[in-house]
């Protein structure tokens, strides 16, 4: 089996494929420091910027291994640290002193995962999620000191979502993609036993029905939506939730004592992507999604005032937290042109600076909004990169993002920068099944619907025609996760329209996927895909592999070996697939990187590769 081995020589212009980023920042108690997640020096680990005087930013030991998030205990003197185990998806939460000391783990169940939920403002006790090999989630308090740890509720399709102060009520949230719920329960005063687990819609094995009365109590109980984020009031009276039950659009809903629901804030024009609850529940910083782009509020949670604050400094902010004092947010923003770095918000005044990350790339090209119907009148939206200074059609590449409840937005990304300093355009659209556009939109893909999400790839393709930007016999199609999926599907059923493809750790076979993949993943995926034994026929129908004898167009398919999201299993498959009908195809599959790339060095092969390869493959004319 051949692999692409090394990095390829890249566009010669400076695209951004060496520029480093900074994730997840999250400031310190007393507002003196703000501790991130960036990749400066090759790999993603933690760093701590003082915010007074001209001290630089510093790492923090934790180990070799890569970090995917960190938070500041209430106290001050630990951190939380997500970390992830050679570059895989299995994550483990560890504690470090910020000076770097007394690092150790808090959370590393074997064969299974663990991640930080939040501080529950309450010593130093961090709100864990513990999923097992097996797929059940427990709901951990951990005490970072002393290394305590108190099961507090446990199940599948579960996930905990905030704890009050005093430790006697937790939110939960409990259900597959899509069809979420919130639930307020009540802890028992010495919580040694389980909160009752409730069966949940899942694969076989798993039964299907709501969770249990007793102790939980269902927050928006009978409006169709899903609730997927919420936090709690200190004493734990009030639960503020992220939902779009009973509405097409997310918004931000308060639930009381009561059970009394109150939209505190919601638009018309916008979904609600975010929102960080103050330590003392006074003020929420919102952040919403207006097609695309950011925008940021204050909620004054006591008199329900919300005022906006001015344009963040970049198109995209992908994270926010408040200060203890309320007074600060501190975000991580990007653009086209400006990798991730951490911008402070001083919440009285509006203004903002920035403390982290590096500069804009000298040469950025911009993301233009498009729109476009789909051929059943569907409105269809993404984004525009063309090639500078060419006005002639050009070779293009039609790109998927995952999830696919995800979205395409003006983000950094290196690709989209070197594809088109080397010749090529790309399209990032945001077919049906996005999120961003409301829920009915969102669900517009559901099972057997998901035929209409692959000819909206290739009706993407055709506007790109209609519009003059795009040589209709040098198009290709790329994407990611489940945007790989729908690339090997769009070869399939829409061969005569694409030159090329790359499938980025792409599922091929339903069968196999959800054989292989992990156990809550195949639970959570069945109301967004479709049952593996109910549904199997249609699983078969809309599975790419078992239409390759359709595939025309060469492949380059890229997976990570560790990946046990979407298993590498189903990159062999495609490329034994396709070889074995005479389809050029060529793996490059990283060993030490999972589902996301996560190594700069990987990065740079990766972007290098596809360039390189696309390249041949689209901008030498005749040449397949």
């Amino acid at each position: 089996m051949t692999e692409i081995l090394g990095a390829r020589r890249g566009p010669s212009a400076d695209t951004g494929l060496t520029a480093w980023s900074c994730w997840k920042p999250a400031p310190a108690p007393d507002a003196s420091a703000v501790a991130f997640v960036s990749d400066r020096d090759g790999s993603p680990r933690v760093w701590i910027q003082p915010l007074g005087g001209e001290a630089r930013a510093r790492p923090v030991g934790t180990g070799p291994e890569p970090v995917a998030d960190v938070s500041w205990s209430p106290g001050g003197g630990r951190l939380a640290v997500l970390v992830v185990p050679g570059g895989g998806e299995h994550t483990q939460v560890w504690t470090v002193r910020p000076d770097g000391g007394d690092l150790r783990p808090l959370a590393c169940p074997a064969g299974g995962s663990a991640s930080f939920v939040r501080w529950s403002g309450r010593g130093e006790i961090l709100l864990v999620a513990e999923v097992s090999a097996a797929g059940r989630t427990e709901a951990v308090l951990i005490d970072a000191e002393t290394g305590g740890r108190e099961v507090v509720a446990a199940g599948a399709l579960m996930h905990p979502a905030a704890v009050s102060r005093d430790q006697g009520r937790m939110l939960l949230r409990r259900g597959p993609r899509g069809a979420r719920r919130m639930y307020l329960a009540d802890l028992p005063a010495g919580r040694a036993a389980d909160l009752p687990a409730g069966p949940v819609p899942g694969p076989p094995g798993v039964p299907v029905g709501d969770p249990p009365g007793g102790r939980e109590r269902p927050l928006l109980a009978g409006l169709p939506g899903s609730t997927d984020h919420g936090a709690l009031s200190p004493d734990g009276m009030t639960a503020y939730l992220l939902s779009d039950a009973g509405r097409d659009r997310t918004a931000l809903v308060a639930v009381g004592e009561d059970g009394g629901a109150a939209v505190l804030a919601e638009r018309a024009d916008a979904e609600l992507d975010r929102f960080a609850l103050s330590v003392d529940g006074r003020r929420a910083v919102l952040l919403w999604n207006v097609r695309g782009r950011s925008e940021l509020e204050v909620l004054e949670t006591g008199t329900g005032v919300v005022r906006p604050l001015p344009p963040p400094p970049a198109e995209v902010v992908s994270s926010v937290r408040v200060s203890a004092d309320g007074g600060l947010a501190v975000l991580a923003a990007e653009g086209p042109g400006r990798p991730s770095h951490v911008v402070l918000c001083d919440l009285a005044t509006g203004g903002y600076r920035q403390v982290a990350g590096a500069g804009r790339i000298a040469a950025t090209v911009e993301a233009e909004p498009v729109g476009l119907r789909a051929r059943d009148g569907v409105e269809l939206t993404g984004w525009l990169y063309r090639v500078p200074g060419v006005q002639a059609p050009a070779p293009f590449v039609v790109y998927l993002h995952g999830g696919p409840e995800s979205q395409e937005r003006p983000t950094f990304n290196p690709l989209f920068q070197s594809l088109p300093a080397a010749g090529i355009g790309v399209f990032a659209p945001n077919v049906r099944g996005s999120s961003g556009f409301g829920r009915a939109f969102r669900d517009a893909d559901n099972r057997a619907l998901r035929f209409r999400a692959i000819d909206d790839v290739a009706d993407c393709a055709s506007e790109l025609v209609r519009r003059g930007v795009a040589d209709p016999a040098r198009i290709a199609c790329m994407g990611r996760s489940y945007g790989g999926y729908l690339t090997l599907a769009a070869l399939v059923t829409h061969p005569e329209l694409f030159r090329a493809g790359v499938d980025v750790c792409g599922m091929a076979d339903f069968e196999t996927f959800y054989a292989r993949t992990e156990p809550w993943i195949a639970a959570a995926a069945v109301s967004e895909y479709g049952h593996p034994t109910a549904d199997r026929d249609l699983l078969r129908a809309l599975s790419p592999l078992r239409s390759f004898d359709r595939l025309a167009a060469p492949l380059l398919v890229v997976h990570g070996a560790r990946d046990t999201n979407v298993p590498v299993h189903e990159a062999h498959q495609v490329l034994r697939a396709a070889r074995a009908r005479g389809v050029p195809c060529d793996l490059l599959l990283f060993e030490d990187e999972g589902h996301e790339i996560r190594q700069a060095a990987n990065r740079v092969t990766f972007v290098g590769n596809v360039v390189e390869w696309l390249g041949r493959h689209l901008t030498l004319p005749g040449r397949a």
